[in-house]
């Protein structure tokens, strides 16, 4: 089977956040983190393989499983990006390199104890909920600093950034106020409260937005069905 449309897709998602990159100014790198929850695990080997894709987004723990069962990629690098419930977390806190949607105490606890059964330092982005949308996951905005201020106090667990997806808009530059209010909520929390050194990672941007979201500072774009469309 012939898997060109894949190629051709990435490709133009490529130009385009390169495009968006010179628009804006920005000579830092933007990740592109292809999310593979309609993929077909060939689909996923060839994006590896052929295409150079090594870090992949999954938004359910039993397909993230089934896809690292099918797969024989040992450089591909998984991000979970979904609601994550916490008597999931045992099953893949030594298969990921981030989990992106933490969103509340308890499931920084379930991770931080996962985590040091493994002696590892597990990153993780705080999810924000920018629309405030009520069958959405993630911290609504007025939330997200005290809740940070609590992390400290899990050691195996490592706050790298923050993680947000709009509300679906009509049109393209609505989506604009939504990423420009949580970028600068995000570093100012992490400027004035948290003291890190560097910048925080923050993930925004998804098929439909993420030319805006990278015009807004992101520095992740998760892509998905854009990929896959043949």
């Amino acid at each position: 089977m012939s898997y060109e449309y894949i190629e051709r897709n990435l490709c133009e998602v490529r130009e385009k956040i390169d495009a968006a990159c010179k628009r804006a100014g920005r000579e830092e790198p933007v990740t592109m983190l292809a999310a593979v929850k309609y993929a077909e695990p060939a689909e996923i080997e060839y994006l590896y393989r052929e295409l150079g894709v090594r870090a992949v987004g999954e938004n359910r723990v039993q397909q993230m499983l089934e896809h690292i069962e099918a797969l024989d990629c040992d450089g591909l690098e998984f991000h979970f990006i979904g609601t994550l419930q916490t008597n999931k977390v045992k099953y893949i806190i030594d298969k990921v390199k981030m989990i992106h949607s933490l969103d509340s105490l308890k499931l920084a606890a379930e991770i931080d104890k996962q985590a040091k059964k493994h002696g590892i330092i597990m990153d993780v982005l705080v999810e924000v909920n920018c629309g405030e949308e009520e069958n959405k996951s993630g911290l609504l905005p007025s939330e997200v600093e005290a809740f940070c201020l609590e992390l400290p106090k899990f050691s195996s667990l490592r706050l790298r950034g923050f993680m947000t997806m709009a509300p679906k808009c009509e049109k393209k530059e609505d989506y604009l106020k939504y990423f420009q209010q949580t970028y600068a909520q995000v570093l100012d929390i992490w400027a004035k409260k948290l003291h890190n050194i560097g910048r925080p990672i923050i993930s925004m941007g998804m098929s439909d937005s993420f030319e805006e979201a990278i015009a807004c500072g992101s520095d992740i774009v998760r892509i998905g069905r854009r990929l896959f469309i043949k």
